[in-house]
């Protein structure tokens, strides 16, 4: 497989120097994901190979402390959790963004020790789950986020939100859901030019709505936060 690779980041991995590393391909279709050719596994971006990717790191282990594996969904590859075991053993921390569709996975990288940070995306309620995701998981995503409470890894859940799939209620179902979560953020939808769903007119959300839902999750996580404004 092929990986894209930026080579030095100060905001994906909370308080390191990081770079950050992308996979091709994901198992949900969200229909405001900023990336669909992403998504589908046809980014020409992507033209690192596994051996580039672990060279990079070899010849910049004094200059980063950390690497942030991204998708699409990176544990629908085997070699995601052979890259952060070689990142780990080259001392640096590893975190891992995902969709928390692969539970069994998420659990043997904490287990083994390859992760250090796991930042989970929460796409919507439990009740609008399959038609915020574009698929239907709720049970895998379920079984993550139980994982993840148990407090074997920081982590952080996070809901990109947005003005057609989004309301109040939502936000009052997720507070209920991720109750005890230490990190909670919510990031507006952005149109990057080119989303999934083509017209990105609906997904559009106002600084009003998000302090809204803010208000109404903050009930149940008093540390949520509005991340990227």
């Amino acid at each position: 497989m092929r990986f894209g690779l930026r080579k030095l980041t100060l905001l994906d991995y909370p308080g390191q120097v990081a770079c950050t590393v992308f996979t091709c391909g994901c198992n949900f279709r969200c229909p405001f994901c900023h990336n669909p050719a992403l998504v589908v596994g046809r980014d020409d971006s992507l033209t690192h190979s596994f051996a580039d990717v672990l060279a990079f790191l070899e010849s910049r282990h004094r200059q980063l402390d950390a690497i942030c594996l991204t998708g699409g969904e990176p544990l629908l590859h085997e070699e995601s959790l052979l890259l952060m075991q070689a990142a780990k053993a080259m001392g640096y921390r590893v975190k891992l963004d995902t969709n928390g569709s692969k539970p069994d996975l998420l659990r043997q990288a904490v287990a083994d020790g390859s992760v250090d940070y796991v930042a989970m995306d929460i796409k919507n309620s439990p009740e609008k789950y399959a038609v915020t995701s574009g698929v239907d998981m709720l049970d895998a995503v379920r079984a993550s986020v139980a994982f993840l409470q148990e407090g074997h890894v920081r982590c952080e859940f996070r809901t990109t939100v947005t003005g057609c799939l989004h309301e109040a209620a939502d936000f009052a179902a997720i507070g209920q859901w991720l109750a005890g979560a230490e990190r909670y953020f919510l990031q507006g939808f952005k149109d990057s030019g080119d989303i999934l769903g083509g017209d990105p007119a609906p997904f559009a959300v106002s600084d009003e709505q998000l302090e809204e839902f803010l208000a109404v999750v903050r009930a149940f996580i008093p540390s949520a936060e509005i991340r990227g404004r």
